[in-house]
This record gives structure tokens, sequence and C-alpha cells, in this order.
């Protein structure tokens, strides 16, 4: 499955879109020309095990959608419900939000999952997926934030 990856570049800190083709190619930036090319290895039969940014195996499943369409949903939904409430429309304020709550819900069901990274947050989207990548863990974003902040903090 081809799929591209939406990163941070470690080297000038830009943000980039790779598609590497065959998926396991090396993954380039286009503004300085970085590279990792171990893409064999971040996969395991044929799903991606391990970031292809950083090589970090901790990575969680997130809903391909676009935050500022969901966005931009809600707030129309809240706009429509509040004007209809100055109006005493109830049946259209209810009926505006629940709109948008079907909406919302049909969404999920039908959007597809990409693979964050934990370590860089790359976003691995379209990418060959085990159904075992489990869901976004606190506990675990936690660790990877402390980890980054003891780096800073020691100036690495």
């Amino acid at each position: 499955m081809a799929g591209h990856i939406i990163f941070q570049c470690p080297a000038c800190q830009t943000r980039q879109v790779s598609s590497p083709q065959p998926p396991d190619a090396a993954v380039r930036c286009s503004g300085c020309q970085w590279t990792r090319d171990e893409g064999i290895a971040d996969y395991s039969e044929g799903y991606l095990n391990r970031c292809r940014i950083c090589g970090c195996q901790d990575l969680w499943r997130q809903k391909d959608f676009p935050p500022a369409l969901g966005l931009v949903i809600v707030a129309t939904a809240a706009t429509i419900s509040c004007v209809a409430w100055a109006y005493y429309r109830p049946v259209l304020a209810i009926g505006s939000l629940m709109a948008a709550a079907l909406i919302d819900m049909v969404l999920y069901t039908f959007m597809g999952d990409m693979l964050v990274c934990y370590r860089c947050a790359a976003r691995h989207r379209k990418s060959a997926m085990d159904e075992r990548h489990p869901r976004y863990d606190l506990e675990t974003a936690e660790r990877y934030r402390q980890q980054e902040l003891r780096k800073r903090q020691a100036g690495v």
C-alpha cells in the first residue's frame, strides 16, 4: 500500500511530505537532502512497525481526518443552534447539533487510520498497518514528553 509521511525534518526542522516509492525506499527531505534509508527494517510481515523518520517502535493509531474540517462542522452547528435559539426555534437548534453528531459518526465510521510516532510526531498516512497497533496512550506520550524535556535541559 503506497502511503505518504508528514514529518518535521530532523536536520532542517521544516515540515515535509514524503511518498517513498516503493514504500520501503529511502525517506528524503526536499529542503536539505536529509535521508533515512532503513525502510526494510521498518516493516515486519509487510506492516509498518517502526517510524520511518526516527525509528521509534512506539506508534499509535489515529483517525486520518483533518481536524480543521471537524472544527468547521462543530462551529457551523453551534452557530446555527445559537441563531435558532435566539429565534425560539428549539427543534432547529437541537436538530443542528444532532446533525453535526450524525455527520461526525458517519465520518468516524468511514475514515481510515494512520500511524503517528510518539517520539517525533511523524504521521504515516495510508501505510500498511497491523491491527495490533494501539490507540493513543497518555502514559506512553508522557514518557516521550519527559524524555524530550530532559534532553532539552541537558542541552542536547
